[in-house]
């Protein structure tokens, strides 16, 4: 075995390993794994760090930024307040928190949004005389799913873009996605109003947090700051959706809206840069290195052959995407779904080469599968904010998630090959 794919493997292992245990930071484990592959001879300096200037990196902080404006101005609360009106009984109510939250997550932090709505649902339940543990894990569920909305959804989204993009494929649109993570937040909303309902705890083994029973009071912002924080975030998703026929990049269209923001004093300068999160962008950028040593060192490809010799040598497209695709749901439920596509992404790109397949087909699949992490706690930072807050028990999370799961991976898969073709 060549020196560099033993080096390679090795620090893939150390990833996963890590990734799954977070012993140490997911941010530091990406880290060390890009500075140990320049100094093992793998990648040079400017291969393993290449991923601070990515596009989608610069795309990553101003969305920090206009999320911030929009949450900090209060006007994330005064939507989520919205489903006040339709809080008439058990049903209506999911329906309208599941939407609601995974409308908004399809375009803002869905850390962001979980954190808004839960004190939202809680004051709701309070005043309606509903048992809040119920409706708090639907939450992290439409936050999952509503990601999958567009390119700025989530992360693991835009690492898929990246990928393609090197490997000098195109990109996806950016509401590609979207064709099939809208239905999957339609179809797993309406199973958990009329079924999946009976399976959400409503008996904590805690009591819930009351520090999240009542949100800030947002009454002295500036009823135009409120304004142009909301007209920001629409014009900005906008000049996304045209970028092709505006002609104006995704991360520009971004900045502008950020720079808007902060001249207009919105958000302050040290807000904005407070709202970074770098420990997104060093996890973003410390994959993108792997993922580069795996091309460059040929790692993706061995590991590539190895599935299609356990497979045959012309194995069925469709026999391919369930393997990549359960794969990708077993490792999302253990580590950051962001990691998860982060380390399947360039063994689905090798794959796709390897076998004549069309390689938005697989990375599309492991990017929806990655979303798929209902079954534990620890799954994606929503989950677990939704643990500490209600109480729950990992067993609750396994009771509610594995029938969102099976729901979920209904829809994906007979979506999937339709609309993104192995074969196009």
């Amino acid at each position: 075995m060549d020196y560099s794919i033993m080096v390679t493997l090795g620090f893939l292992v150390f990833a996963i390993v890590m990734f799954a245990m977070e012993k140490l930071p997911l941010s530091v484990t990406a880290m060390i794994t890009a500075v140990g592959l320049h100094l093992a001879g793998v990648l040079t300096a400017k291969e393993a760090f290449a991923g601070f200037v990515d596009s989608n990196v610069i795309l990553f902080m101003a969305m920090f930024i206009i999320g911030a404006a929009f949450f900090e101005t209060g006007v994330a609360v005064a939507v989520g307040n919205v489903v006040n009106k339709f809080a008439k009984n058990e049903t209506i109510l999911i329906v309208a928190i599941m939407m609601l939250t995974g409308i908004m997550s399809g375009f803002l932090s869905n850390t962001g949004t979980a954190a808004v709505m839960i004190p939202v649902v809680m004051g709701i339940c309070k005043k309606g005389g509903f048992n809040a543990t119920k409706f708090l894990m639907p939450i992290a569920f439409a936050a999952a799913m509503g990601g999958n909305i567009s390119m700025i959804g989530s992360p693991g989204n835009m690492i898929a873009n990246s990928n393609l993009q090197q490997a000098g494929l195109g990109s996806f649109g950016f509401f590609d996605y979207g064709w099939v993570g809208l239905p999957m937040l339609i179809v797993g909303t309406i199973f958990y109003a009329l079924i999946g309902k009976r399976f959400l705890p409503e008996t904590p083994s805690r009591t819930p947090d009351a520090n999240y029973s009542e949100n800030d009071d947002y009454s002295h912002i500036p009823t135009w700051k409120k304004w142009t924080a909301g007209v920001v975030l629409v014009l900005t998703i906008l000049a996304m959706i045209f970028e092709k026929q505006i002609g104006v990049s995704l991360a520009v269209s971004s900045w502008i809206g950020a720079l808007v923001l902060v001249a207009t004093g919105v958000i302050s300068e040290t807000a904005a840069v407070k709202s970074i999160d770098m420990k997104t962008i060093l996890l973003f950028a410390g994959s993108l290195a792997l993922g580069t040593a795996m091309v460059k060192s040929g790692t993706g490809a061995y590991l590539a052959d190895i599935i299609v010799q356990a497979l045959g040598d012309t194995p069925n497209p469709f026999v391919l995407l369930l393997v990549l695709f359960w794969l990708s749901v077993f490792m999302t439920n253990f580590m950051s779904n962001t990691a998860d596509v982060a380390l399947l992404a360039p063994i689905g790109l090798t794959l796709a080469s390897t076998l004549g397949y069309d390689p938005r087909a697989i990375l599309v699949a492991i990017v929806i599968s990655s979303s798929l992490a209902y079954a534990t706690p620890i799954g994606m930072p929503a989950n677990t904010m939704i643990y500490n807050v209600a109480g729950y028990s990992f067993k609750d999370f396994v009771k509610a998630g594995l029938p969102l799961i099976i729901v979920s991976a209904i829809v994906s898969l007979v979506l999937l090959p339709i609309l993104f073709p192995f074969n196009p």
